[in-house]
């Protein structure tokens, strides 16, 4: 009998953008540390709004 791959449960759509300012040595050295860690500067950023929205979550 032949198997099926089953289709993994797919994610909610990444849709909204969050822009901020900072200047080009910082936006620089925090994409060459996330590099270094074997991680994207998005991955970080999304990693940082989730805990703090968890810490801020806990203190109410």
């Amino acid at each position: 009998m032949e198997q099926v791959p089953r289709k993994r449960a797919s994610k909610p759509k990444k849709d909204a953008q969050l822009i901020i300012r900072l200047s080009g040595e910082e936006r620089d050295q925090f994409i060459d540390l996330c590099e270094q860690q074997d991680s994207s500067a998005s991955r970080e950023i999304r990693r940082f709004i989730r805990q703090y929205i968890r810490s801020q979550q806990d203190d109410k």
